[in-house]
């Protein structure tokens, strides 16, 4: 006779084996769409909306919370059956304690007692998320599903994590080409030639530390025989105080050729320095005319390093002037200096990028250095006194970075009275 309960047993156990093959079909079935949906490069809330509705339908999970990383921040990316309140508390100071799969028992935070298992997911040895799960039936395959929603985890939290890489890698990408078009645009502003006459020449060394910054030269000619040279160094580093620059340029250029005295001349760049920064950025700036033959400069010097005029061998520093460009919508004061041209003289105005310079025992490029190198070597072209302070520099500084944008503007001037 046919042992019936037998046979009911074996039914129960297809049936059960039936059941745990479908689930587990399904389950495979949505690690496909997962991993499709990566591939078809679905947002990461698509991605996250998609792991909270597998953990909830296909796994069971009654309780869930996951923390992804985000700059130095780890928010609770989506969750399960926890409150708003609790998913809201800082427990940045907590996860780095948890470096692998751990049971959570016997804690009293008021967040982590609603779980059970913690699963941290590591991307090239650095943690990128924290999940969270709770909520076990007591006839739940555990171990199963922690094996499961650890394998998931894992996908959704690479993929993301590759996402967030990408996208920096393009925006740094995008910066460097926008960096580089800047620079660009920025080498357009600054002279490319150098005017060299019978009576007067010019040269210069110009290295922004960032390949764009906020150091400024230029020079105008007229056609009366004089000669407008200037220097000037915007507060700040890198875009900011490029863009500042630019428009400096274009209202110098504006300013000069309405030929005006230097004090007015100096007075609206200040004003338009002003209407730009509102004060909260300056401007350190130095200008020059000179008449050929006359014998003489006139010059402002506008909180900017003093340059120095050696002349026939004796050195000046050229100090009158006024206060930084900017702060101030009228400058509090203002007067211009004047200065004698020897037979031979040279000029040279610098930012202080170059005094600024350390070597590698740590001392600095100084001022009296600089002085006495330009007394030794007066008599030099503008180019071979360039050169030769290049030569200066490099060797100074030895295998230490240039650590601020460094201008220098030479002037060499071969005085022939009228």
């Amino acid at each position: 006779m046919p042992d019936y309960s037998e046979l009911r047993q074996n039914l129960s156990t297809l049936e059960s084996l039936e059941r745990e093959l479908n689930l587990k079909q399904l389950q495979i079935n949505r690690l496909l769409n997962i991993t499709q949906a990566i591939n078809n490069n679905v947002s990461a809330d698509g991605l996250f909306n998609m792991y909270r509705s597998f953990l909830s339908w296909e796994i069971g999970v009654k309780k869930m919370a996951l923390y992804f990383k985000e700059e130095e921040d780890w928010p609770c990316a989506t969750s399960i059956g926890v409150e708003e309140v609790l998913l809201k508390m800082d427990i940045r100071d907590i996860l780095p304690r948890y470096t692998r799969l751990n049971n959570l028992e016997a804690t009293e935070h008021p967040l982590l007692k609603q779980f059970e298992v913690v699963i941290p997911v590591r991307h090239k040895d650095d943690p990128i998320a924290y999940v969270f799960i709770g909520g076990f039936e007591a006839d739940d395959d555990m171990y199963s599903k922690v094996q499961f929603i650890t394998a998931i985890t894992n996908v959704i939290a690479v993929a993301i994590e590759n996402k967030r890489l990408f996208k920096k890698q393009l925006e740094q990408e995008g910066l460097k080409r926008e960096m580089e078009l800047a620079s660009e645009i920025q080498r357009m502003l600054i002279p490319k030639s150098l005017p060299s006459t019978d009576a007067y020449e010019f040269s210069s060394i110009y290295k922004p530390q960032l390949g764009i910054g906020g150091d400024y030269f230029d020079f105008v000619e007229f056609e009366d025989g004089k000669i407008v040279f200037a220097v000037g160094d915007v507060s700040g580093k890198g875009i900011g105080a490029a863009l500042l620059m630019a428009n400096f340029q274009a209202n110098f250029q504006t300013l000069i050729n309405k030929r005006s005295s230097l004090e007015d001349f100096v007075r609206d760049l200040n004003q338009s320095v002003h209407l730009i920064t509102k004060g909260d950025r300056f401007i350190t700036f130095f200008v020059a005319e000179y008449e050929v033959g006359s014998g003489k400069i006139k010059y402002i010097n506008a909180g900017h390093n003093p340059p120095v005029l050696v002349s026939d061998g004796k050195l000046q520093l050229l100090t009158s002037g006024c206060t930084l460009l900017g702060p101030f919508e009228k400058l509090p004061f203002i007067e211009s200096g004047e200065a004698k041209i020897g037979a031979e003289s040279v000029i040279l105005s610098y930012t202080d990028g170059l005094t600024d310079l350390a070597n590698d025992a740590g001392e600095n490029f100084d001022e009296a250095h600089l002085f006495e190198l330009a007394r030794q070597n007066f008599h030099l072209s503008a180019n071979a006194f360039s050169d030769r302070l290049m030569r200066e520099i490099r060797q100074f500084k030895g295998q230490q970075a240039y650590p601020d944008d460094i201008t220098i503007l030479t002037c060499k001037i071969y005085d022939k009275p009228s």
